[in-house]
């Protein structure tokens, strides 16, 4: 292969006196046949591309552009690559029977779909997330698809893609099935794989899920409100969020809203003091002390154990509501030390609550759980530690 150095920002012209050698010949129109000795990836013999249309390749036998930075004329030397003294093997290979390509297609919906989709074109949720999206299979050209490249790429991985490598996963013979599959059915035949939404999918009657189609398609945006949703919609969108979501749930939405909740998923509650000033500084762990207080009768010290342990969970120790469970629960959980709140609870009111709960919140009753002694002590110690303080008392 001659390989002539790259000349600015263009690709370079053939020189002018170069004269290939007299047994060569060259077709008139056309691309020759890849059995020729010509480019591995646009299939030119020499001469071929009029002004400046060399082919250009880098030592992987991809388009280079500027990586490569040579013109191959290849059948001059025909040696494939630069100096690799072997020629690229084409897609020549004949496809597999028929029993292999049943067996590539099983592979290929275990373990391609995800990505590429069950018709190999990857429209598919994954390629929404991904950049750059995985390959679409259809849109190759069979002429210019290696079958040894492609072996290589389900084998090693493709770098800097989402594309893993499958040769600790797949045996040689798995790979070769599933890589003929894709090249015999997406790539030449441009046919459609398997329905997913099939019986053998478990998918025994699919039409009974027609209503919730236009929410998987995107053609009605999943945060519509219901009150503008026609009977049969209002019923498509249940069936949506029951059983298509999991798939399709990167829905068409008219206001996708914040992309990040700030608010904490995860905190670990730990009673007593703070050990240390980094631990301490936590603003969900500072709401985990309780408060000091001195002169508790009998009743309000009863009633301190008893909220410390059920009640602090969600008010937090200190009664604030703003631990970390308070602060993830919607609605939030009661203020205790809101002064607000404080001035319109009587104690029969709180004790209401606390036996009856509070409907719509996640308040619960505690009336099967604490007997009405327990119940007296709980708001006992409630009024003495927060209304009190709410009322600027100090306790």
């Amino acid at each position: 292969m001659l390989c002539l150095p790259w000349q600015g920002g263009r690709r370079a012209r053939t020189p002018r006196r170069f004269h290939p050698p007299a047994a060569t010949q060259f077709p008139q129109r056309g691309r020759p046949p890849l059995s020729q000795s010509s480019c591995p990836v646009s299939g030119h013999l020499p001469g071929q591309g009029g002004d400046g249309d060399a082919c250009l390749e880098d030592s992987a036998g991809r388009p280079a552009d500027r990586r490569c930075g040579r013109i191959c004329l290849p059948g001059l030397y025909p040696a494939g690559r630069h100096g690799t003294g072997r020629t690229e093997k084409k897609s020549a290979a004949p496809p597999r029977g028929a029993q292999g390509l049943k067996e590539g297609r099983a592979l290929y919906n275990r373990h391609c779909y995800f990505c590429h989709g069950y018709n190999g074109d990857a429209r598919t949720l994954a390629s929404t997330y991904l950049s750059p999206p995985p390959r679409d299979f259809t849109a190759l050209d069979p002429g210019r698809v290696s079958r040894s490249r492609f072996i290589d790429s389900v084998k090693k991985g493709r770098p800097g893609t989402a594309m893993m490598g499958f040769a600790g996963r797949l045996s040689e013979a798995q790979i070769e099935a599933v890589v003929d599959f894709v090249m015999e059915t997406f790539v030449r035949r441009k046919a459609r794989n398997t329905r997913y939404h099939s019986p053998e999918n478990g998918w025994v009657d699919h039409e009974r899920y027609r209503a919730a189609y236009p929410f998987a398609l995107g053609e009605i945006p999943l945060d519509r409100p219901d009150d503008a949703l026609t009977p049969v919609q209002r019923r498509g969108k249940a069936l949506f969020m029951s059983a298509c979501i999991t798939c399709h749930d990167r829905a068409r939405v008219e206001e996708e809203g914040p992309h990040w909740d700030p608010r904490a998923v995860s905190f670990p509650r730990v009673k007593g003091p703070a050990g240390d000033a980094v631990s301490g500084a936590s603003p969900y762990g500072r709401h985990d002390v309780a408060p000091r207080l001195r002169g508790l009768t009998a009743l309000e010290r009863s009633g301190e154990r008893l909220f410390q342990d059920n009640c602090a969970f969600c008010h937090g120790a200190d009664g604030s509501g703003r631990n970390w469970i308070g602060s993830f629960l919607q609605p939030h959980p009661r203020d205790l030390t809101d002064p607000a709140f404080a001035a319109v609870t009587n104690h029969d009111r709180l004790l209401q609550v606390i036996r009856e709960g509070l409907p719509g919140t996640t308040m619960p009753a505690w009336r099967d759980v604490l007997d009405e002694a327990e119940q007296e002590a709980v708001a006992a110690y409630v009024e003495r530690a927060f209304f009190r303080r709410g009322r600027g008392n100090a306790p």
